[in-house]
């Protein structure tokens, strides 16, 4: 714990405030302040040329750092402004008016992957979502067993956001192999504090983004394709940027390039890929095994300290099925959150399961000690 402890050092951001919302948003590590000072600065002394010189290449550069986090192999991973719309690119991948032309998808998703999907198949493709139940661990069999030969995709969350549910993903690429349909993974709650393979697991596609355990600020999310398929995948939602050769301006057809930037569209937010750098880099050099090790004697230690209290957790007891996160299903648990924000302890509240808590390497057993005293306290003051 000491020598993630030393970390703390540069993330300033956390001296005012109890920060235990990294699944949420990531503290702002020092270096960033500065990265964005360098991009003012190639904008004002450099203008236009900046492109040239540096700011094209950045997607690249930046996907294949993400890359290394996650064993990808250089040049398959592109960045993108979030991940619904990297899933959405995904989807324009495909034809759903085949034969094969189903969805496999669970109800505990992130609601904006459901709203994608639902809008995008329309009449034509067919969408089956698994119902997960009130608890916080998926039906894996369930979800198997909806993984048939009618399947083309099966869009998935390695770490569920309400309910920290770590899924075995290879047994869901596994049976989706099996029957021909591929497999698009969400690891977004993942990034950065479970460590992660693709290469390993033969993904086909994952999408993430650094906003979160990786703290890198919002807008830097990414797409893998698995580069075997890439070639053979002709995105309809594309741009200039996709173009073999994007400054011909040829406007009679597209003809896409390959690697990552085939899954391209618009002008990239340039912004966005200086912020993530610093949290990149830190999360690197510590290696997501350490801060994974350190994530779960914190979510044990606060799982601990709520059956000491008789409070319910609504996060799986094994260690192996659980992401960075306890949600505290207590009673007033929307109220005592905003009593919580308002005394600079930072954490969230979803509906059904509480009090979200999410530290991450750079937070101390006193912090979670903390939140747990400053509960009580709080429902010592309200009277309930």
């Amino acid at each position: 714990m000491s020598g993630l402890l030393a970390y703390r050092s540069q993330f300033n951001s956390l001296n005012n405030c109890h920060h235990l919302i990294s699944n949420s948003l990531g503290a702002m590590p020092n270096q960033t302040a500065e990265m964005l000072s360098q991009f003012a600065r190639m904008w004002a002394d450099r203008s236009v040329r900046a492109w040239e010189e540096k700011w094209w290449m950045l997607a690249r550069e930046v996907g294949d750092k993400i890359g290394r986090l996650i064993n990808a192999p250089s040049n398959s991973v592109t960045m993108q402004p979030n991940v619904t719309s990297a899933e959405a690119v995904i989807l324009s991948c495909f034809d759903f008016q085949a034969k094969r032309n189903k969805v496999v998808m669970v109800d505990a998703e992130f609601p904006s992957l459901l709203y994608l999907y639902k809008s995008w198949l329309g009449p034509a493709g067919r969408l089956e979502i698994v119902e997960c139940g009130a608890g916080p661990i998926l039906p894996l069999e369930k979800l198997l067993d909806a993984i048939d030969e009618k399947t083309l995709l099966v869009s998935i969350s390695s770490v569920f956001f309400r309910s920290s549910y770590l899924i075995d993903a290879a047994a869901v690429i596994e049976k989706a192999h099996q029957v021909g349909a591929k497999v698009v993974l969400d690891i977004y709650q993942a990034f950065g504090v479970v460590p992660l393979d693709v290469k390993k697991l033969e993904v086909d596609f994952a999408a993430g983004g650094c906003l979160k355990w990786i703290c890198g600020g919002p807008a830097a999310c990414f797409l893998y394709v698995r580069p075997d398929l890439s070639s053979k995948l002709k995105p309809r939602i594309t741009g200039w940027l996709a173009h073999v050769e994007p400054f011909a301006f040829e406007a009679q057809q597209m003809n896409y390039t390959d690697g990552a930037y085939r899954f391209l569209n618009g002008t990239p937010s340039v912004l966005s890929f200086y912020v993530c750098q610093p949290g990149l880099d830190i999360v690197s050099e510590i290696g997501v095994e350490r801060i994974r090790k350190r994530s779960l004697e914190m979510t044990t230690r606060m799982i601990d300290n709520a059956a000491g209290k008789d409070w319910s957790v609504f996060v799986p007891q094994e260690e192996e099925l659980r992401g960075g996160t306890v949600a505290l299903n207590i009673p007033h648990a929307q109220r005592i959150s905003k009593i919580l924000l308002e005394r600079d302890f930072l954490i969230d509240y979803r509906p059904g399961v509480g009090i979200r808590v999410s530290p991450h390497f750079y937070n101390t057993d006193q912090e979670i000690d903390d939140i747990f005293d400053e509960i009580e306290k709080i429902k010592a003051e309200e009277n309930w």
